[in-house]
This record gives C-alpha cells, structure tokens and sequence, in this order.
C-alpha cells in the first residue's frame, strides 16, 4: 500500500548535495514526489511510495558524510495518484 509523506529537514541541508541524493534515492526507489531548498535555510520534501522504500530512501540521504540532519519534521499527506516521477522543485 502507498502512502505520502511530507518532510521538513533543518541542519545542515542545504549545498552539500541534499536535493540530488534524494531525487537519485528516489529514482532508484521507484518512488515519487518532489524536493526543494527553502528560503530559511531548511529543505522540504513530499515523496510517495512504499513505506519500506520511503524509509530506505531516507538511510540513503542520511548516509552522506555531508549532510547533517539536526531536526525532521514528518507527517502523512494523501495521495496524488497521477504522480509519476520525482523532481528537484525551484520554487
């Protein structure tokens, strides 16, 4: 069963290569959704997917020796089911 999550991630997020290692640990995890820099420093991210996939994805971007997670905020969203892919978002 799918779900979707939406992120929140303060610390050390932001130029260090956060938005890259989730969209390829997206990519490689079939999953979907989006990722972006925040103005206040921070990062937000919505994926969707399996469960397991979605907490290995976020191993995959906590395993970098450059990114520093200080604090992660996580809730459940409802689905978007036309959603087909992952993207590094500008806005």
């Amino acid at each position: 069963m799918k779900k979707r999550m939406q992120y929140f991630f303060t610390g050390y997020v932001q130029g260090v290569g956060f938005r890259y290692r989730a969209y390829h640990s997206a990519n490689l995890l079939g999953l979907t959704g989006w990722v972006r820099n925040e103005p206040d420093g921070s990062v937000s991210m919505e994926v969707q997917g399996d469960p397991d996939s979605i907490d290995r994805m976020l191993k995959m971007i906590q395993k970098s020796p450059f990114i520093e997670i200080d604090r992660c905020d996580s809730r459940e969203i409802p689905l978007i089911p036309e959603e087909s892919s992952f993207e590094i978002s500008d806005v």
